[in-house]
């Protein structure tokens, strides 16, 4: 049982006139109790004993357990909502509401200790004075040392006076209950007894008693000659504290009902505020979506001065600044395009006079001193290499400006292949691997550029033997047919996977310029004109090193009929 600190209050003197009386007739004077509750610290203290009772003036250690119970249901929601799979929302909905609940909780806690310690200091405080004020009433007839029976009519006449109260009178050996039923000896403790004994005014206790608290007061009964001697007579009153733990209860369960609206308000108040502030986020976000899926035009209405307000306003500045280096750099590439395309235009007929020039010289260069016939053979190779550099880059451009025109019909792969090879006089440096009665719809023209660009690569930069390989794959979408040109060379250098289709670009930047032949390569465009004719098949071209070594490209184009499109 937890032990309440017994307090000790102001004494009281008896009458003056009663006081005389009972220093001529001997008979006990009236008691001296206390005033008040908790005047006095300093002096001996009843041992608490009461298991679940208040502390002595303040926080209780019940209220402090409530408060702690309903804290920790209070934080539960908030360790679980980091494991809710959520936004932004849900985190504000379970912010206010543990928030709230909280507040609730704490104001709740303080609300109960505050009435708890209240209720039970006033019936303390009245529990003592009644007792005072009755036994000095009472002992003014008393005469002392007692016998048993004067002792119970003692303590029956103070139970009267303080409402049927159990009164337990002791003196010395003897002890009389004005309850004869009642069992009083679980209820007043030896520890207060032991303060009473020793002390010099009341003192009180809060037990528990068979689950149900009840307050012990005690005090000793002095002579009233003005030494403060004591009596030996001892007075305790058992007051029942049900209507007080009742009375705190209801005030709790009210208190807990008023929580449930506070909640729901939370909650209620959470879902505006998200709306309000996730609003704007997620126009802002639908912005950004559309802006990142190439609606450069995508722009938030700007509503407020606030941080949304500031953040929306500074996405507008972005996509405009953005809108307008997109359209700066589209215009530049059209004009760039432009450019080649004229300039590439205008070199053809120049270009076509230099070419029969060149021819002429080379026809007679065997007539001319060695100096000079080496000078005509050179002019005569660069200007078939400055011809073909045109022609790639008038073909560049038209696939640039989507003008280029696929002339598809059905051929049969392998002798377009082999025509292929055998134009350049390939067929004996190559190793063929190809089925008869594979037929396709393609352009023959723009395949024949695709093989002469692969398998040239393949025998200027590979080794050894290089092999061609046709074959047919099922797809996710079909079958497709593919054509694998490989080489037994260093393969590709580390790094130029997927930069060799680029426009331009040279593997090996040590070549010289005389390195051209009549496959068009030499200028950089070659493997770039060849993915453009593959994806124009709706085909591709992959580029990787062979499992025993070398280069291995392949084209992919889909074994499916196609009609003539325009691109």
């Amino acid at each position: 049982m937890e032990k309440a600190a017994a307090s000790r209050t102001g004494k009281a003197a008896a009458s003056r006139t009663e006081k005389a009386a009972a220093s001529r007739t001997g008979k006990a004077a009236a008691s001296r109790t206390e005033k008040t509750a908790a005047s006095r610290t300093g002096k001996a203290a009843a041992s608490r004993t009461e298991k679940t009772a208040t502390s002595r003036t303040g926080g209780t250690p019940a209220a402090s357990r409530a408060d702690d119970g309903r804290g920790g249901r209070g934080v539960a929601p908030k360790r679980r909502s980091r494991r809710l799979v959520g936004g932004l929302r849900v985190r504000l909905v379970v912010t206010f509401v543990v928030v709230a609940l909280i507040s609730a909780v704490t104001a709740t806690a303080l609300a109960y200790r505050d009435a708890r310690t209240a209720v039970l200091q006033r019936t303390q405080n009245a529990a003592v004075n009644d007792l005072r004020e009755r036994v000095t009433a009472v002992a003014a007839d008393f005469d002392v040392p007692p016998d048993q029976q004067s002792l119970s009519r003692f303590a029956a006449r103070v139970s009267d006076g303080l409402g049927g109260n159990i009164v337990v009178a002791r003196y010395q050996d003897l002890s009389a209950v004005s309850d004869s039923l009642a069992d009083t000896r679980a209820r007043i403790t030896t520890e207060l007894r032991t303060a009473v004994t020793t002390g010099d005014g009341a003192q009180f206790q809060r037990v528990r008693w068979r689950g149900d608290p009840y307050l012990v007061v005690g005090t000793p009964v002095t002579f009233a000659d003005g030494d403060r001697r004591t009596s030996g007579l001892e007075v305790f009153a058992i007051t029942d504290l049900r209507a007080e733990r009742d009375d705190t209860t209801a005030l709790l369960d009210s208190v807990r009902t008023g929580m449930v609206p506070v909640v729901v308000l939370a909650a209620v108040l959470a879902l505006l505020a998200a709306g309000t502030v996730l609003r704007p986020v997620r126009k802002l976000g639908r912005a950004t979506r559309e802006l990142a899926a190439g609606d450069l035009g995508s722009r938030v209405a700007v509503s407020g001065h606030d941080e949304l307000a500031d953040l929306a306003r500074t996405f507008n500045e972005t996509a405009d600044a953005l809108q307008a280096s997109d359209t700066e750099l589209r215009e530049q590439e059209a004009k760039a395009r432009r450019f080649v395309a004229d300039v590439s235009h205008e070199l053809r007929t120049p270009l076509a006079a230099m070419t029969m020039v060149a021819t002429v010289l080379e026809e007679d260069a065997d007539q001319l001193p060695p100096d000079a016939a080496r000078a005509a053979r050179t002019v005569g190779a660069e200007t078939a290499r400055l011809s073909r550099l045109v022609e790639d880059l008038m073909e560049i451009s038209r696939f640039d400006a989507k003008a280029v025109r696929l002339n598809a019909a059905e051929a049969d792969l392998a002798d377009t292949v082999r025509a292929s090879l055998a134009l350049r006089g390939w067929t004996d440096r190559v190793r063929t691997e190809l089925p008869e009665g594979l037929r396709a719809v393609v352009d023959r023209r723009r395949i024949d550029v695709i093989v002469a660009n692969l398998v040239g690569n393949a025998l200027r930069h590979g080794a050894p033997p290089v092999t061609v390989t046709l074959a047919t794959a099922p797809g996710a979408d079909g079958e497709w047919v593919t054509l694998e040109v490989a080489d037994h060379g260093p393969g590709l250098p580390p790094g130029t996977g997927e930069r060799v289709f680029d426009r331009f670009y040279k593997a090996d930047t040590a070549r010289t310029r005389g390195a051209a032949d009549d496959t068009g390569q030499g200028s950089g465009l070659g493997t770039a004109i060849a993915l453009e004719n593959a994806r124009l098949h709706g085909g591709t071209i992959e580029a990787a090193d062979g499992p025993r070594g070398g280069a291995v490209f392949t084209l992919r184009l889909p074994l499916r009929p196609m009609r003539e499109d325009t691109e």
